[in-house]
């Protein structure tokens, strides 16, 4: 066979044309592999990323306060969200509003339940999302989807209003002379006072604080620091919760709130002595965290002729443990 046909036939044969055309050159990609799978490369699914989430960093105790999010996915139309806020002392989840599948690529807020409130203290609030292939949210320095809000109490204005004076007034049974009949604390249990929010004035929404509040677990004994009657047990949903109301033997009607579900041990017209187990503190009704919201009145509790006025001078005699909020 001539050299010219002989070299012809070797380079048909070959397996590898390409390599064979020119000697050191690199072989194409075969196309059923191109776009990088030949060489080792592997594209990473899509995830949904946090393009907007507006917290502010601090807020007043009530309603959570305006969230707004934006979540992005690319090829994605729809992805599965929720918002959780955590109480960053207890580690516990405080509300988890679940928005189900929204629109990516679109700015939402948040609606809270109705009722939420949120109590003094430090939260986390966070996005969770996935989209319909289990992918979750990519959490990136600047687009984590977390923030921090702290809730502060606000200071109550030199100027502001009371029912009340801090001083019992002329003729009213002064705390000296409820120690000196045997008054007991009505929270039989480590307690404090909390902050300036929860005094006697300070403001509400529409109103002011009648009361003081006492922090304690949930469950722990309520008691009644005087002898007396009691002239009301209810439940106020929007409000107080479970309260019991005694009147006492020396003038001073005493309304204990909050107290947790079905423990009220006490029934209208009952007489109670001082230590004497009326229900346990709870955070029903208007309450965000267990205690005891405890008011004073002169002249009937919630009548015409009564006022309430400030318990912590009455509380402060009454306390053996020294606790001063």
């Amino acid at each position: 066979m001539p050299a010219a046909s002989a070299a012809s036939v070797r380079a048909a044969a070959s397996p590898h044309p390409a390599r064979a055309s020119a000697a050191g050159a690199a072989q194409a990609p075969s196309a059923p592999l191109a776009g990088g799978s030949e060489y080792g490369v592997r594209v990473a699914p899509a995830q949904p990323v946090v393009t907007l989430f507006s917290v502010s960093s601090s807020a007043q105790p009530g309603p959570p306060p305006r969230v707004a999010l934006r979540i992005d996915e690319r090829g994605v139309a729809t992805v599965n969200v929720r918002v959780n806020v955590h109480d960053l002392v207890t580690r516990r989840a405080v509300v988890v509003v679940r928005l189900g599948w929204v629109r990516t690529g679109r700015t939402l807020v948040v609606s809270w339940p109705r009722g939420m409130r949120l109590a003094p203290g430090s939260y986390h609030v966070s996005l969770a999302a996935n989209d319909h292939h289990r992918g979750n949210l990519l959490r990136r320095a600047h687009s984590s989807g977390v923030a921090t809000l702290k809730v502060v109490a606000p200071s109550i204005p030199k100027s502001a209003p009371v029912t009340g004076s801090s001083a019992p007034e002329a003729g009213v049974t002064t705390p000296a002379q409820t120690v000196a009949e045997g008054a007991v604390f009505p929270v039989a249990g480590p307690h404090d006072y909390g902050g300036a929010d929860g005094r006697f004035g300070a403001p509400r929404s529409g109103h002011y604080h009648q009361g003081q509040d006492v922090l304690t677990a949930e469950g722990t004994p309520v008691v009644a620091p005087l002898t007396g009657v009691i002239t009301t047990t209810a439940y106020q949903a929007a409000g107080a919760g479970y309260y019991v109301v005694e009147h006492t033997g020396m003038g001073l009607d005493f309304m204990f709130a909050h107290c947790k579900e079905k423990s009220v041990a006490v029934a209208v017209g009952q007489a109670v002595r001082a230590g004497q187990a009326l229900c346990q503190a709870g955070q029903t009704g208007d309450a965000q965290t267990p205690h005891l919201h405890f008011e004073v009145w002169v002249g009937g509790w919630q009548a015409s002729t009564g006022h309430p006025i400030d318990p912590l001078p009455y509380l402060q005699a009454w306390d053996r443990t020294g606790s001063a909020g």
